[in-house]
């Protein structure tokens, strides 16, 4: 936990152990850093506290692991890289850059796209298709782990949580309705990174929308540069490690073909830059039914100003998602400035959210990829 006063004048004269006594949220190497800092920090420590009260809220997951996810790793008793070498998924495949030991995301090299493949047995993924077709909405990871058949023990969420965003993101936009009316859903996904080695997961859609082809534009800097235009389909779901199941033969050996045309449950398409310099040529094709920006950090970075503009002016539902609450209010802080825009959909908590917190958080708040949510 770095000092919340770190840069303002003088060092820090050592670790960030003096917290802040009404929200608990951020901490201090030492008195004189508190107050240095209290004129930028009064703003945001009511918010905080009130953050705060939700810990146990944010840590509540179904999991047999959620303890080992949660607490041991925000308390420093165990890591994310000690979690997934406990189940055999250290460094592997899709999982690589689901810890820190590795390269960070952006520094990745995304030229191998092809990982299909859980690494787990066909036991704890979902590795073909459900047994039945749901009869209502998912809300919380439990139903969806009945619905598949998983086991609690299951690891899948660490990933899965991409898709099984967007399709809550289906929801809240109130989208359900049209998802059963039509037979192409046209999806806008802004600014993905890692998910760019995860991209098999997004296969599991075919489960959820049933009957519908899922056309997903992936639009980004992280996009690398050759892959800028490339299409994926993805016909199959991601594979288990085992030899004689039968979602290897429905595939042959093979979850996606690239650029052959042919029919499948989605359809993934890759551009590189800014989602307001290439937004002209991709809606050539089609208007996209949702927009949605996973983990956006729509206060850190001034480049979203234009794609902001541009949100506004095609009125299209759009979904942000981030790490924290706190992420969240400062976006939208950052949308009404800049566009006068309100929010269609208030701040809430993703039940949909990943299982596994987030390694050295600025705040005591505990963090998770896709943690809340809000819509314009």
């Amino acid at each position: 936990m770095e000092c919340a006063g770190k840069g303002r004048g003088t060092r820090c004269i050592g670790p960030a152990r003096r917290r802040c006594a009404r929200c608990g949220a951020v901490s201090y190497c030492s008195v004189s850093h508190q107050i240095s800092h209290w004129k930028d920090h009064k703003e945001e420590c009511e918010r905080l506290e009130q953050q705060m009260k939700r810990v146990d809220e944010l840590n509540d997951f179904p999991f047999t692991f959620s303890e080992e996810a949660t607490l041991r790793i925000s308390e420093k008793e165990g890591s994310r890289c000690s979690f997934l070498n406990e189940r055999g998924i250290h460094g592997v495949g899709m999982w690589k850059c689901e810890c820190t030991c590795g390269a960070p995301s952006a520094s990745l090299d995304y030229a191998r796209f092809e990982s299909n493949s859980w690494d787990l047995s066909n036991s704890l993924c979902p590795c073909r298709g459900p047994s039945y077709r749901l009869s209502k909405e998912l809300r919380n990871w439990k139903e969806y782990y009945e619905w598949r058949c998983i086991p609690l023990h299951s690891p899948v969420a660490l990933l899965l949580h991409w898709p099984l965003t967007i399709y809550y993101a289906i929801q809240v936009a109130g989208l359900s309705s049209l998802t059963s009316e039509i037979s192409k859903l046209f999806i806008h996904y802004l600014g993905p990174e890692k998910e760019l080695l995860q991209l098999a997961v997004f296969g599991e859609l075919q489960a959820l929308f049933p009957g519908v082809q899922v056309h997903i534009d992936l639009i980004g800097p992280a996009i690398p540069e050759h892959r800028d235009g490339e299409k994926i389909d993805i016909w199959n779901y991601a594979h288990c490690i085992e030899s004689d199941c039968d979602c290897k033969s429905e595939s042959k050996n093979i979850s996606w073909s690239m650029d052959t045309g042919t029919t499948s449950g989605v359809m993934l398409r890759f551009h590189r830059g800014f989602y307001h310099d290439c937004f002209r040529d991709i809606v050539k094709d089609s208007l996209p039914h949702l927009v949605i920006a996973p983990n956006a950090g729509i206060a850190a970075f001034s480049s979203w100003l234009p794609t902001l503009e541009l949100l506004k002016e095609i009125n299209v539902p759009t979904v942000f998602t981030d790490y924290c609450e706190e992420a969240c209010q400062l976006a939208s802080h950052c949308i009404n400035a800049s566009t006068s825009c309100h929010l269609r959909l208030p701040i809430q908590l993703n039940p949909f959210r990943q299982p596994m917190v987030v390694e050295d958080s600025p705040l005591f708040l505990p963090c998770y990829s896709n943690c809340f949510l809000f819509a314009i």
